[in-house]
């Protein structure tokens, strides 16, 4: 997945890792130290959880500028 397609607002579906078939909505993007992408998924439900940005797809882009 190309990682820059990654916005806050997005909503996304994990394909990979320990959430795996888990989706909901992207916030608070960040770049670690050893350069990999994290955001945080809040679910519909209001849980939130960490995982990698290339264990997630978009599946609708936010409309928001």
């Amino acid at each position: 997945m190309d990682n820059t397609s990654l916005k806050d607002g997005d909503n996304c579906q994990v394909i990979n890792g320990t959430h795996k078939g888990k989706a909901g909505i992207v916030r608070d993007i960040n770049t670690s130290k050893t350069g990999h992408i994290t955001i945080t998924v809040v679910q519909a439900n209001g849980v939130r959880f960490k995982t990698l940005g290339k264990n997630v797809i978009v599946v609708t882009h936010n409309k928001k500028a």
